[in-house]
């Protein structure tokens, strides 16, 4: 089981270690099966747990026949959720009883001289796993074995690497995500906004979306909060190239010229200090820096703007003005995917700067100040020290980045330097779709001696693989608790709905057995993951039975915005809120942002922009029957008069052809006046090459796909990739009736 090929050619598992192949009559026919004798005995029942169709957790109650789950709905105690989930939320009974998903370990092997998979045990695939990591530490170092992880479970996984003594962690969600947002907010505020963020939505008098898809996003609480907050009046204001669902409910929407948004920032800021709209008596006790930053963005007026932007200077100052009328109450809302243009941090900095003038960090409406249960962790050895520093730049290069940056592990993976990275680990996250220019990731991937993926889905990346490790979904496993900074502090436990089903295993488990076939079981003392629960549980006042009851625990509030008793205090430097950032002029950077125009593009070609979908969970959910059902395909959006101009119809299908000549699968095109004549829009996490997910395989576009280029934040090491320009152009295919 070795005959690793020279080259790590794409193989896909067709016919071999998936759910339909292995399944006899199908995974379907064993549910309807279930559903029925369940029926016929009248047992009914309902298991809490909490949700990872997405990162916001909400808590869960599966509703069971049986040992078949029949409906998912929200769990009334949990703060997150409030007893509502979204779409994607009830919609995770097809993540569990997807016919395509993995079943079995696999093993890659070379037969006849023809790649093909190996159907193994678990002992024969983990030993084979545990003897490659050795072998790469043996040669290189425990520095050489890189993790890429998504989602709960990665927890364990990033125990295991750290044990093993390296440190290259990185995940997507940081450097391809929010990255940017948490480094510009900590420079500013001296702390993050967090996961779930702290906006308090719910007493927010403005609200201003910058590119923020708030309710197509469905991050569950805040679209109740802004649900609600819209009944009561709440004045909101969208800036989008596109009119999305949200601007729809706006009282200004702002078509900006995409990737001129830190120009539009720039001049509110100007706008606010020169017209005396900030919060003097809160900057003057809070910030330092005001006089420094008055002077730089001194020529940033509105009038400057509008030739940048598209937005009228009267427009501009309105919003402005309208800003200091609702302040503290004013928030300017910071997003979440904030890796746009390659400035993106300096961008996040003005969206801080205009928080701290508008006093709403720590006010009602504003930015509040969550609080924790106390959960203390269970007791572990301390990590080794690892030989040499992190490979994916933030020891030398990306300076201000708080967390492992996925694509400078994928660089170091493929130049060697600053020493080479040989094994992968990949759990839940797709790098094909995650990662921009997927060539640079597979030409990576040739580099390595060992790479492991672990997913729920047989996913692109899989394909890849030496060893494939199937995963059990998240109604079938116990994972950490969760217990994020929130508004009411909580615990949530993820608990077993039903067994998992086929040869699947809970990750938890499959990263404690390679831990002890690598000689790390002082780092695994706990006999299985209840014992592990339970004693994290006892040591914060309550206990496994408890929360398998109920689900969700919340403990009382903390202080939820500054006062009297409660004062501000922020852990930058200085103590203050950094308007002027002496830290980024030392490291050789702006210390208040500067405004660089973007890249128009070649001629003839339109900026990709990309988005979600309140249905799906980027590719995530795509191959989901339940969720397939509601949105199969994405759509490209094209200006009513760019399509006219180039023979485009709507709802017929074209081609995207980027600026490098990548190309697109067919996609449909949705002809629209809700989008600026020079851009164009797709959801992301469709069009899917691997024809092992049935329902996803060739069903629209990926945009990844198209980002062959992308402009890294020389801070903090994002990935900007809205820096592409397509042209489009008609397919042959035809709608399907």
């Amino acid at each position: 089981m070795t005959n690793q090929l020279s080259r790590r050619e794409f193989l896909a598992i067709a016919g071999v270690g998936t759910a339909a192949a292995l399944g006899g009559a199908g995974l379907f026919e064993l549910s309807r099966v279930l559903a029925k004798n369940a029926k016929l005995a009248g047992i009914e029942s309902t298991v809490p747990t909490f949700c990872e169709m997405c990162f916001w957790k909400c808590g869960v109650v599966a509703h069971l026949e049986g040992s078949q789950v029949t409906k998912l709905v929200g769990n009334p105690l949990d703060p997150l959720c409030n007893g509502r989930l979204c779409p994607r939320g009830t919609g995770g009974i097809g993540s569990l009883y997807d016919p395509d998903r993995l079943a079995t370990p696999l093993i890659r092997i070379t037969k006849n001289g023809t790649a093909t998979w190996e159907p193994a045990t678990w002992d024969q695939a983990l030993d084979l796993v545990a003897n490659k990591l050795l072998a790469v530490k043996n040669k290189y170092g425990p520095e050489a074995i890189a993790l890429f992880n998504h989602g709960t479970g990665g927890g364990f996984f990033r125990h295991l690497v750290n044990a093993f003594g390296s440190a290259n962690v990185g995940q997507p969600s940081f450097a391809q995500c929010r990255g940017p947002r948490d480094v510009a907010f900590e420079l500013t505020f001296g702390e993050g906004i967090g996961s779930p963020e702290r906006y308090d939505l719910a007493n927010a008098k403005m609200v201003v979306l910058i590119g923020s898809h708030l309710g197509e996003n469905m991050h569950n609480t805040q679209v109740q909060e802004l649900a609600d907050a819209i009944g009561q009046g709440i004045h909101i204001v969208t800036v989008d190239p596109r009119f999305s669902v949200v601007a729809s409910k706006s009282q200004r929407w702002l078509p900006i010229k995409p990737g001129t948004d830190l120009a539009l920032l720039l001049a509110w800021i100007n706008v606010l200090l020169e017209e005396g709209l900030y919060d003097k008596d809160y900057i003057v006790k809070n910030a330092i820096g005001l006089e420094e930053l008055r002077r730089e963005v001194s020529g940033y007026t509105p009038e400057w703007a509008f030739p940048h932007t598209g937005i009228e200077a009267g427009t501009i100052r309105a919003v402005a003005r309208d800003l200091g009328a609702h302040r503290p109450g004013a928030l300017v809302y910071p997003g979440r995917h904030v890796t746009w243009y390659g400035d993106d941090t300096q961008r996040l900095r003005a969206i801080a700067i205009l928080g701290a003038l508008l006093g709403s960090w720590g006010h009602k409406g504003g930015f509040y100040h969550p609080s924790k249960a106390k959960l203390p962790p269970y007791p572990m050895p301390a990590y080794p020290k690892p030989s040499r520093q992190a490979a994916d730049g933030t020891a030398d290069r990306f300076l201000f980045a708080s967390e492992g940056v996925a694509n400078g592990l994928r660089d170091a993976t493929l130049t060697g330097k600053p020493y080479p990275i040989k094994a992968w680990l990949v759990y839940g996250t797709n790098l094909m779709q995650s990662l921009p220019n997927p060539k640079e990731t597979i030409e990576a991937m040739q580099k390595l001696d060992l790479m492991v993926a672990i997913d729920t889905m047989p996913a692109e990346i899989t394909g890849y693989a030496d060893v494939v490790l199937p995963e059990c979904t998240y109604l079938e496993r116990y994972d950490d608790l969760s217990a994020p900074p929130f508004r009411t502090p909580f615990i949530s436990l993820r608990q077993p709905v039903v067994q998992p089903m086929f040869q699947s295993k809970p990750g938890w488990w499959i990263a404690r057995e390679l831990g002890l076939r690598l000689g790390l079981k002082e780092y695994f003392p706990y006999k299985d993951i209840e014992e592990y629960l339970d004693s994290r549980l006892r040591r914060a006042g309550t206990s496994l039975s408890e929360l398998k009851e109920k689900g969700t625990l919340t403990f009382p509030e903390g202080a939820l915005y500054d006062s009297e008793s409660a004062p501000a205090k922020f852990a930058t430097d200085s103590g203050k809120i950094e308007l002027y950032s002496e830290k980024l002029k030392k490291a050789g950077f702006d210390p208040v942002p500067k405004y660089t125009p973007p890249d128009p593009g070649p001629p003839g070609f339109l900026r990709l922009l990309y988005g979600r979908s309140p249905v799906h969970t980027f590719g995530k959910t795509v191959n989901n029957p339940h969720l397939a059902e509601l949105q199969p395909e994405n759509e490209v959006w094209i200006n009513t008069d760019t399509a006219r101009e180039i023979g485009i119809e709507d709802q017929s299908y074209v081609t995207l052809e980027n600026q490098d000549g990548a190309k697109s699968m067919p996609v449909k095109a949705k002809v629209t006046e809700r989008i600026r004549p020079d851009c164009v829009f797709m959801v992301h996490g469709f069009g899917h090459t691997d024809r092992r997910m049935k329902l996803a395989y060739g069903r629209g576009a990926d945009d990844t796909g198209l980002t062959t280029k992308y402009k890294v934040d020389p801070l903090m090491g994002g990935t900007g990739m809205r820096v592409n320009f397509v042209r489009i152009t008609k397919s042959d295919r035809e709608v399907s009736a």
